[in-house]
């Protein structure tokens, strides 16, 4: 059993700062933790121990000195997309990589903050599905119920931040990869505006629908982490204008218009939410309501907005499978969408990008009558594990959508998202909602979320330390 759980990521920095406790400590009990969870959970791809000791050194020694940054000392993890300075970035991948020479951007800028980076989380197959299995590396499991997905495909990180092996975590965000498992894992999960945390050493991540985001579970965590890991590389082809979310935390939304939207946005194939799901967002809206919010039903004007993101994600799925040194290692799905995306990759994605900006003024319309825009996360509850592992592509593509048809357009968008627990269905298994806001919004949202936190509590909530557990193989 995991011998403790960690403190959330301000009241460690603060321990910190107080002199209550070491960076060392904190990375000793974390690493602990860690292995502990390692034959349960199975968050992490890769952990860094001798080199996040010795930077719990140089952090005590500074603060010992009268040294103070964000983080200073404060372990967290981040997900096996971002490159590590002499670490591999595996991304979901069987082989043997190279470590990478430096940091990249986001991970440069969690260190100048002063945190220590414990370790790799893993994701699925370069983050293509909304579970974290594969061959590379077994089973990641929902420290909720460890018989069901945590989701993904940052969902590494979101097992390594509720089963409380670290304060918080950066994970990535495509098609909700950080809003879908942080919904199945009760974890406040931020997608930011574009841009918001570079994805250098590439100038966009997927053809810009991927964003990194956090993972945390308060809404002040997950906005800490975000300034900490905020800002542009030059390199960077998105650079939103600075702005700190932290400061949000604790100010009065004011009372908002919130629209309620349930109906799923545009997909080639159905998809039909859950009725103990709906129940959920439904009850969400309701204490809303109460804190003062007027809340209607409206939906967005989506309109044919999948068809602009299937060459944007296969494409740089291409990319992806094109720099790979062990391609004949690689999923058989993971072929065919590169395949599709190499068709797609010429005038369809030029189309597809260009109408972007006609996208936005669509949707974007909605905001000219509501301030925010609330809709459930997933469709479902987490799927069992394997139960989409050794499917072919096209039943995985109705899987992924049958579960998860709300969160992708935000990805075409570019615009901010926030996942909020809704609270638990089934066999106690979680489930969120978003807050979902134009371009920059996200000062405004994580407002809203923080009031909604004080209200519900959810981050009062843990997994039960007897977690739930079928066999392997169920």
């Amino acid at each position: 059993m995991v011998p403790d759980r960690a403190p959330g990521l301000a009241e460690s920095a603060r321990a910190l700062d107080a002199g209550e406790v070491s960076s060392r400590e904190l990375v000793e009990r974390a690493l602990a933790r860690i292995e502990a969870a390692r034959p349960t959970v199975n968050a992490f791809r890769l952990v860094c121990a001798e080199a996040a000791l010795a930077e719990a050194d140089v952090a005590d020694a500074e603060l010992a000195a009268g040294g103070r940054r964000p983080l200073l000392g404060v372990p967290v993890a981040v997900k096996d997309d971002m490159d590590v300075a002499g670490e591999p970035t595996a991304f979901g991948r069987r082989g043997d990589f190279p470590p990478v020479a430096e940091d990249g951007e986001a991970v440069r800028r969690l260190r100048a903050a002063g945190a220590v980076v414990i370790g790799k989380t893993n994701a699925c197959e370069l983050g293509q599905w909304p579970f974290t299995e594969g061959p590379a590396f077994g089973a990641t499991r929902n420290p909720w119920h460890h018989g069901h997905t945590p989701g993904g495909s940052s969902g590494g990180s979101a097992a390594a931040v509720a089963a409380g092996l670290v304060p918080a975590a950066l994970g990535s965000d495509g098609a909700g990869s950080v809003r879908i498992p942080a919904a199945w894992t009760h974890l406040v999960g931020i997608k930011p505006q574009r841009g918001r945390i570079s994805t250098w050493p590439r100038p966009e991540s997927f053809q810009g629908i991927t964003v990194n985001g956090t993972l945390a579970r308060t809404v002040a965590d997950a906005a800490l982490l975000l300034d900490a890991a905020s800002g542009s590389h030059e390199g960077d082809l998105h650079r939103p204008a600075a702005l700190r979310v932290s400061d949000a935390v604790g100010r009065d939304p004011g009372r908002l218009r919130i629209a309620l939207s349930l109906k799923p946005p545009f997909t080639a194939l159905p998809a039909r939410l859950d009725p103990a799901v709906r129940a959920k967002v439904l009850a969400l809206a309701e204490r809303l309501a109460a804190l003062g919010h007027t809340v209607e039903e409206a939906d967005p004007r989506y309109g044919p907005i999948g068809l602009t993101f299937v060459p944007r994600a296969t494409a740089g799925i291409a990319e992806h499978v094109h720099a790979t040194p062990f391609p004949e290692l690689l999923d058989r799905r993971t072929h065919d969408a590169a395949r599709l995306g190499r068709l797609l990759g010429g005038a369809p994605l030029r189309v597809a990008r260009r109408a972007e900006v006609r996208l936005q003024r669509r949707v974007g319309a909605l905001f000219g009558t509501y301030d925010v825009l609330l809709t459930p996360t997933t469709a479902a509850p987490p799927p069992r594990i394997g139960s989409m592992l050794g499917l072919g592509g096209v039943r995985t593509d109705r899987a992924m959508i049958a579960a998860c048809p709300y969160a992708w357009p935000w990805n075409v968008l570019g615009w901010p998202g926030v996942n909020v627990p809704a609270g638990f269905v089934g066999e106690g298994l979680p489930v969120g909602a978003q807050l979902l806001g134009p371009a920059d919004s996200e000062p405004l949202l994580v407002s809203l979320a923080a009031q909604l936190e004080a209200d519900r509590r959810w981050h009062e909530l843990w997994p039960p330390r007897e977690t739930v557990a079928d066999s392997p193989a169920a």
